[in-house]
């Protein structure tokens, strides 16, 4: 397994413990942390494997696409692609959010605190905070959410 891979789970494996969900085999037997029971995983969770390659990319905004790598009612990881100077415009959700600098340089604005990341590091986004970032090299951002985002969601 690869660096990127690596800080990838990583990342989603920080992001089941901050949410005490343990149920990520999809089994029937309901999970009282995550409140899941069968048929909340048989609606709504993505197929066990994504290929990239047949996956839609999603413009959210100019020279930024997205892209769902794979879901649960608890949890959602997404691939984010920008061009030099794209921003992420600045917002809040409900959600923790970790983010895994996958490759370029991006300065993020997290509350009141500024700072320059790159390829290898990591951010961690409480809920209700105003969050957002402007590309500084071209680069990718892997976005893990929980719970996951609906709104992301056809």
């Amino acid at each position: 397994m690869d660096k990127t891979s690596k800080m990838a789970v990583l990342s989603l494996a920080i992001l089941l413990a901050s949410t005490g969900c343990t149920n990520v085999n999809n089994s029937k037997q309901e999970d009282k942390d995550c409140n899941m029971t069968e048929n909340d995983t048989t609606e709504r969770t993505s197929s066990t494997f994504i290929d990239c390659e047949q996956t839609e990319w999603e413009t959210t905004d100019e020279g930024v696409q997205r892209q769902i790598l794979g879901y649960n009612k608890s949890m959602m990881m997404v691939k984010v692609k920008f061009e030099k100077g794209a921003e992420g415009t600045p917002h809040s959700h409900k959600h923790t959010q970790t983010t895994y600098v996958e490759s370029g340089k991006f300065e993020f604005t997290i509350g009141d605190e500024k700072r320059i990341v790159e390829k290898g590091d990591g951010i961690y986004i409480r809920p209700d905070i105003m969050h957002g970032c402007v590309c500084l090299e071209e680069g990718m951002l892997i976005d893990c959410f929980s719970p996951m985002r609906d709104d992301f969601l056809k």
